[in-house]
């Protein structure tokens, strides 16, 4: 009889605890009546689609799948690959194929997979596609991006699945992680910064998702606050991510016009040149304006100058580590099925311009840092 009742108690408590993790994962979306009635404008879906770096992520790599090279940049029919400690992500077709790619989403189909890494029919999508950055970014935006990706190629290219371990291979525990980064939240423009500050801090912390490379992360993938822009190692395991911070660990000797001239460029004030993961998000900032570069300076100069995140003995470790292996060029990954942080005028801290997915989406080398993210586009996973 007791062991009948520890049995009855036993499979009340495990009942109990599936339907309160059911609660907790449930996929939060908005309707479509919550879009605001706007006409796409393809020009700014193009201008974000560079901002956001989609292609680096989404468009064929040139020859392995870890090739940072990619071929036609809008014919986005993914196969690049992400390894990370979670496992190897694959860059899923972001086209508008109807079979394999993207072609039957609607736009809020796209915009709740955006701002709340949500697929259609309730899909947890992983943040190895960064939408808890791409959140940031206002409905309008995400209607003229999901119109420009409408216009480019459709092809048909099936992507292999994820290769993740246990327990990272269950997409519904994702909606715990969610509830945590996740809010759906547009930018909030800082009343008491100038408007050259907001433009910045938006361009950094949505399309550019400039914190997914340059932050350290804790055990559950998400990005430290006080370690914001500091600095990360390399999640696949190849150098670090550089500190962009105005401090003495970062670039606080660098001025606003040398950051604006390396996102132009790609030339550093020290006479360098940048390579590797951050050449391509370099290039994309290329094509932005120039106001919009500087805005982008202007905010990372404004942002708390703070020390490296990773020990000066690991990054040791890790440029030891690089010297050894044989170079391999990451991407990044995941497909769509892409609290209101704010500037102030002192400075906040946010992202710049790059992306990917676990999309998650990134790492930057080791390099001074730019202002930007490392690899990251608006990727979306399936």
């Amino acid at each position: 009889m007791k062991l009948r009742r520890a049995l009855l108690a036993l499979l009340a408590l495990v009942i109990a605890g599936a339907i309160v993790f059911y609660l907790l994962t449930m996929p939060a979306t908005v309707p479509a009546s919550a879009l605001p009635a706007h006409t796409p404008d393809l020009a700014n879906g193009k201008y974000m689609f560079a901002a956001g770096g989609c292609a680096e992520c989404h468009a064929v790599p040139l020859k392995k799948c870890d090739d940072l090279k990619t071929k036609e940049k809008e014919v986005l029919a993914g196969g690049r690959c992400l390894k990370t400690p979670f496992g190897v992500f694959h860059v899923p077709n972001i086209s508008p194929d109807k079979e394999t790619g993207i072609g039957t989403w609607t736009t809020i189909d796209f915009i709740n997979a955006m701002k709340h890494g949500i697929g259609p029919g309730g899909v947890h999508l992983y943040p190895a596609f960064p939408y808890s950055s791409y959140q940031r970014m206002t409905y309008e935006d995400l209607i003229d991006l999901k119109a420009y990706l409408d216009s480019l190629p459709a092809v048909k290219s099936d992507v292999p699945p994820h290769e993740l371990s246990f327990p990272f291979n269950i997409r519904r525990t994702l909606g715990v992680w969610q509830k945590l980064y996740v809010d759906g939240e547009s930018f909030t423009p800082d009343p008491n910064a100038s408007a050259e500050l907001n433009r910045g801090a938006y361009l950094v912390m949505g399309p550019g998702h400039c914190a997914e490379c340059h932050s350290s992360r804790n055990i559950l993938g998400g990005i430290i606050e006080d370690a914001k822009f500091a600095g990360a190692k390399n999640p696949e395991g190849k150098g670090t991510v550089p500190n962009i911070t105005p401090s003495d660990d970062g670039i606080g000797d660098w001025s606003e016009d040398d950051i604006a001239y390396l996102l132009e460029t790609g030339n550093t004030p020290d006479f360098d040149v940048i390579g590797e993961n951050m050449a391509p998000v370099q290039e994309n900032m290329a094509k932005l304006t120039d106001e919009d570069r500087k805005a982008i300076a202007a905010y990372i100069k404004s942002l708390p100058p703070r020390p490296d995140a990773v020990p000066k003995s690991e990054q040791k470790k890790h440029e030891h580590k690089e010297d050894a292996a044989p170079s391999s060029e990451g991407a990044a990954e995941e497909t769509p099925e892409s609290k209101s942080e704010q500037p102030s005028a002192g400075g906040e801290e946010k992202p710049t311009a790059g992306g990917a997915e676990e999309k998650p989406t990134t790492g930057g080398a080791e390099e001074k840092p730019p202002a930007g993210g490392a690899e990251e586009p608006p990727g979306i996973e399936d």
